[in-house]
């Protein structure tokens, strides 16, 4: 596994996640082989990878759902599987599937999940009116599940998982099939719970959701972390960023390409595109030399950019296919199967 550490911002913070070796096989699958997580409290943490990959298994065994058949973790200092009823009081979790009753309204849900939580009736009544605002579903707080739509369901589920005001929320894919729209709702929702103190475990298939949420991203494939580090420095770990130019005239290409070879002191790649060039950025302080000296040349440029390695390169360069590729290994990751697990 690769970790970058040059420059953790989440150093003193103290460790929400610590998972040593954790291990989960069924039958002949290794589901789990041998994670290792550390996140930080007050923190977003990603867990990116395929389905199949075991985030779900992982999460299960960090939520005390499924017992680790090796390794350890804990749970703000406390072991999982020792001290499950204290870490069991210390996290929320929002699986895949809505757990969320559908013969109910929102507001008998949220009551009957307070309730169970041990509140009173009438702060039941208060805490379910302060989340139906929150997650804005006031307006159809009566309406019967079966005429909400999946972004809904996703919004009234997290709201449950955050009736007792956990410090640790565990959000297993929680945008998978909703709308552009209804996604970003959830992506300020997360914002919102750890500017108020919550630390976050996300795992999900989205590149872009790991890139706009994540203090720090594991990259887990085939059970195991490949990768650790922030989003900038998982880029890094597989190129730098490179500079790309448009010419208003094509005809100015051997010009320019000349020109970025004397100035950057690299070979720029001419793009069959008409009039794009390319070229590796290893000293971003040139840029601006070689602007004035294009401009000084008269060659006269129609778009400039700067543009970083995605994570889907970082997720190639490390595992051979992309990230939302299938895989052919067995997938454990329902609720059903994780119960029958724990039977």
């Amino acid at each position: 596994m690769t970790t970058f550490t040059s420059h953790d911002t989440t150093a003193g913070r103290g460790w929400a996640v610590e998972a040593e070796g954790l291990v989960k096989t069924f039958g002949s699958n290794r589901a789990v082989d041998g994670v290792d997580l550390r996140v930080a409290t007050g923190t977003v943490y990603g867990v990116l990878g395929p389905n199949g990959a075991g985030k779900t298994t992982t999460i299960s065994m960090l939520a005390t759902l499924l017992r680790p058949d090796g390794g350890s973790a804990r749970i703000f200092g406390h072991d999982v599987q020792r001290e499950s009823q204290a870490v069991r009081q210390l996290i929320g979790v929002t699986g895949q599937y809505a757990s969320v009753d559908e013969t109910l309204s929102a507001n008998e849900n949220l009551i009957l999940f307070s309730r169970l939580l041990g509140l009173g009736h009438s702060a039941a009544k208060r805490k379910t009116a302060e989340l139906l605002e929150e997650f804005g579903l006031t307006e159809a707080a009566k309406r019967p599940l079966k005429n909400f739509s999946g972004g809904m369901r996703r919004r009234l589920d997290l709201a449950a998982s955050l009736i007792a005001q956990p410090p640790l929320i565990f959000l297993d894919e929680p945008t998978t099939g909703l709308d552009p729209r209804t996604r970003a709702q959830m992506w300020e929702t997360i914002r919102r719970l750890v500017a108020t103190g919550s630390t976050v475990l996300l795992t999900t298939q989205y590149l872009d959701e790991a890139d706009q949420l994540a203090d720090r991203i594991a990259v887990i494939d085939k059970g195991r972390v490949v990768a650790e580090g922030t989003g900038d420095e998982l880029k890094a770990s597989v190129g730098e960023s490179r500079l790309e130019l448009r010419l208003v005239n094509e005809n100015d290409r051997d010009d320019a390409r000349v020109a970025i070879e004397r100035v950057l002191g690299v070979a720029p790649t001419l793009s069959p595109e008409a009039g794009r060039i390319t070229a590796p950025m290893h000293d971003p302080d040139l840029v601006a030399d070689l602007l004035i000296t294009l401009r000084d040349e008269g060659i006269h440029l129609a778009e400039m950019s700067v543009q970083k390695p995605t994570l889907d390169e970082v997720f190639l360069t490390l595992t051979g296919h992309g990230v939302e590729e299938d895989t052919t290994e067995a997938s454990f990751e329902s609720d059903a199967e994780l119960e029958g697990s724990l039977a």
